[in-house]
Parts: structure tokens; sequence; C-alpha cells
């Protein structure tokens, strides 16, 4: 049987994307997520966690959003001790210390497992794992602590065969779900797929911190779909999984 793993960034963002995520999953055809660990909403979405283990829950690593956990790099926050943002990174021509990242990774990850939880994965904000060298962290925290990844990768396969990961990471949702047949013609060359999406509700801290929050509205309706959900989970061509699943 093929594998649908369809997976929710940013779990803990603030309380409304938590709860945005939760009713994708509860009603909807959401079977992942991956929690952040620096926000407000962290605290929240640790006891939301615990009162829903159904839903597969990895850890989402953070280098470009908030303050880090720790406070004594150098190299990977601002003037103002926050992470330094996405910018920063995109032209690939950066200097940081890469040990300042593993460290404040492992702290991120050691922190969901002190609320007594289990990650499914690991995946990353704004995808910042697959910049530069920073793949090399990341895995080398996947390894260490034996955890799948996602696949945001043209190579990974190359990088590191003794990874777990999906055969294909599919970032446009629509695309992906639109329908049984939309998914069925992925499904063709893939025995296993992740589909990325963004879920929520809105609240102040979203609408103040995210110029991406409006169409998550969108995203949580989409999932949510009654149609949608009736097909998909009644679906003989795939089984709706987490990562821990695969």
């Amino acid at each position: 049987m093929k594998k649908l793993i369809i997976n929710a960034d940013d779990f803990g963002y603030s309380r409304a994307v938590t709860y945005g995520i939760l009713d994708s999953y509860k009603i909807g055809i959401l079977t992942s997520t991956t929690m952040m660990m620096n926000t407000p909403a962290t605290e929240h979405a640790a006891e939301m966690a615990k009162e829903n283990p159904g839903l597969g829950i990895g850890v989402h690593l953070v280098l470009t959003f908030g303050r880090p956990l720790l406070d004594t790099h150098k190299t990977i926050i601002d003037e103002n001790g926050n992470f330094k943002k996405l910018s920063f990174y995109e032209n690939n021509n950066f200097e940081i210390d890469l040990d300042e990242v593993y460290k404040e990774w492992k702290a991120q990850i050691e922190k969901y497992l002190s609320y007594g939880l289990i990650p499914t994965h690991l995946d990353s904000h704004h995808h910042i794992n697959s910049f530069g060298e920073l793949y090399t962290v990341y895995l080398r925290l996947a390894e260490e602590y034996n955890l799948p990844v996602r696949n945001n990768f043209s190579n990974l396969k190359n990088i590191n065969s003794n990874v777990k990961t999906t055969d294909l990471f599919h970032m446009e949702y629509k695309e992906a779900l639109e329908d049984i047949n939309s998914i069925a013609a992925i499904f063709e060359k893939y025995d296993s797929v992740e589909v990325m999406t963004h879920p929520s509700y809105l609240d102040k801290f979203i609408m103040e911190n995210s110029s991406f929050n409006l169409p998550r509205l969108d995203e949580t309706a989409f999932l949510t779909d009654a149609v949608r959900v009736k097909e998909f989970k009644g679906s003989t061509l795939f089984d709706l999984v987490t990562y821990g699943e695969l």
C-alpha cells in the first residue's frame, strides 16, 4: 500500500496555528505536524500534543525566527540576540559556526523530549536545513536521534542513504491533494509521499509576526473539506500515515 503523509509546519507558532492544525487532523486529512520550540505558544502546543497522541509530531528546527534557546551563540544571532533572518542565508554565501547550529538544534530536540514526547521526524523552518552546509548538521542529528527527515533535498539519497525519508516531498498542497486523481498520478512514480501544508486560524501573534497568514485559513478549509475527507480516508490506493509508520 502506498503511504501518504500530510504534514503541517509550525505547530506551536501561536495558539491559533496550533488549533488550525488540530482541526485539520481531527476532522480533516492531516496526519502529521512539526513543532516549534522557541515560541510563546510552545508550552500550549506540548499540552495539545499529549491530548492528541494519534497525531504524528516531529521537531520543526528553527534558525530564522525568534530567539534561540541557548544564549552562547555569536554567529547565528543579530545584535538584539534574535536569530538572523532568512535573507542572511538566501545567497548561500554566509559564514556561521556550524557547531552553534548543532548545539542549538540539539537543544530544541532535547526540549521536545523534556515534555515526555517522542518526535516522529525532523524538518526545519523556512527549509533552512537545505541552505549551504546546514544539511550536515541536520543529518547528523537525524542519525544521532534515529529520526526520519523531510526529503527537501534534490540528492538526499546520495548524501546519506542511512537516513529514512519519503520517496517524494511535495510543496504544493493544492496540486497534490486536489482530488484522488491528482494524488494517484503522483503515486504512479512514488511509494511514499509527504505533502507540506500550513493550516491555521488567526490571532494577533501570527498577524504581527508572519507575512504568510490569511492563506493559512484557505489551507485549513481545504484539509477539512467534507468531500475531500471522505475520498481520501476511503481510498484503497494509499494509507494516511505519519513518519512513524514509514
